[in-house]
């Protein structure tokens, strides 16, 4: 049996193609299967358009992977396993698999799971994670404010609609930033007026990428429709 490749877990930042580490960009060019996330509609992958900044397409096996957006238990154990398999196939012809995601691979990426399963499956491959600029440090730098100093503490939160639970976030940190809060957006801004914040809030999307969108008075958002990849940032 030939060697067992690695699986690379790359952090390939924000959204500019110049925030990808010395590592992460060495590691994509000395693989010859470059995994990333695909989306089912036909919109093309965050992680890969940064990627392709820095491979070319035609020189690698481009490994689409699809990930389900489901909560069913059954539905997300066969399309896992499915997944696993199929970089398994890569990983048993002694072939590295970079596997690329925007940002960073140990934060709210798909990657923790793909790592779990794969080492759950198959607990002999080597599994590296090669860190990546979040989108939380990008959106501070862009916002031009520091998320903490001294003996502050900042929470880093996935926006829900357990109110409660956003509202004590709020309450007991000196930062917090909101991930994914687009799709509770309006629930946000009452909890913010609730709590006399919505001075100390602003909004990005996109960090760092030419599609890049900041709101720095979240009051003009009430009603706003705006993409997933956006977060809030509340300092008081």
């Amino acid at each position: 049996m030939s060697k067992i490749g690695t699986l690379y877990g790359l952090g390939v930042g924000p959204g500019d193609p110049e925030l990808i580490t010395v590592k992460a960009f060495r590691i994509m060019r000395e693989s010859p299967v470059i995994a990333y996330p695909k989306k089912r509609m036909g919109e093309k992958s965050y992680a890969l358009t940064i990627a392709e900044t820095y491979v070319n397409p035609a020189e690698k096996e481009m490994l689409g992977l699809v990930f389900p957006m489901t909560r069913d238990q059954e539905i997300l154990r066969r399309e896992w396993d499915k997944t696993v398999t199929t970089v398994w196939e890569r990983l048993s012809q002694g072939k590295d698999v970079a596997f690329v995601t925007e940002g960073d691979p140990m934060l709210y990426s798909t990657f923790i799971h793909m790592s779990r399963c794969m080492r759950e499956a198959h607990p002999e491959v080597n599994i590296v994670s090669v860190p990546g600029v979040s989108s939380v440090n990008a959106a501070a730098s862009r916002l031009g404010i520091p998320l903490a100093d001294g003996d502050e503490q900042i929470a880093i939160v996935p926006a829900t609609e357990d109110r409660a639970a956003m509202k004590k976030a709020l309450l007991e940190h000196d930062a917090v930033v909101f991930l994914k809060v687009a799709k509770v957006l309006d629930r946000m801004i009452d909890l913010l007026r609730e709590l006399g914040l919505t001075e100390k809030a602003m909004v990005v999307s996109k960090a760092t990428s030419e599609q890049e969108m900041i709101w720095r008075r979240v009051e003009e958002l009430a009603g706003a429709r705006l993409g997933y990849l956006t977060l809030m940032v509340v300092r008081k």
